[in-house]
């Protein structure tokens, strides 16, 4: 079990993978958790997650941990595979909620109603690369794997 979480290969493109997910992640849940940035804060981001787009209480709290904690175990590559399947499927439902009535483009002009699903795209293909490359050099998993095979 612990060879699908832990293991990975000892090059560098999944640790770029990695960090990029993360500097793009990192402040999306401190938005969400303490409201930097000019998020809104743990309490106000539940609050429009669970009351204005009706998603249940464990969904919102799900994607809120995997923007936050995620972004940072990703950031240190600690469970990089789980994390990566947990991007994957955060960002399938946001596209299928929320941006693919409004095309492929992000509204970078103000002329959409919302944003495309072009940014979802991107980040599940590199989420995706992390599934088959695993967290790369300087990673937790590394340190993990690497000193579980040596006992």
């Amino acid at each position: 079990m612990k060879h699908l979480f832990f293991k990975t290969n000892d090059t560098w493109t999944g640790t770029f993978l990695r960090w990029t997910l993360s500097i793009i992640f990192i402040p999306h849940g401190l938005q969400k958790v303490f409201g930097l940035f000019g998020g809104m804060g743990f309490s106000k981001t539940m609050d429009v997650f669970t009351h204005d787009l009706n998603l249940p209480f464990v969904a919102a709290l799900t994607v809120i941990m995997v923007e936050f904690l995620g972004s940072f175990l990703l950031l240190i590559g600690y469970a990089t595979r789980l994390w990566a399947i947990s991007f994957i499927g955060l960002m399938i439902g946001i596209m299928l909620m929320a941006h693919i009535q409004n095309g492929f483009f992000m509204n970078w002009f103000g002329t959409q109603k919302g944003e495309g699903c072009q940014f979802d795209i991107l980040v599940i293909g590199i989420a995706v690369a992390l599934l088959f490359e695993g967290a790369g050099k300087f990673s937790a998993d590394e340190w993990i794997f690497n000193r579980r095979n040596k006992e």
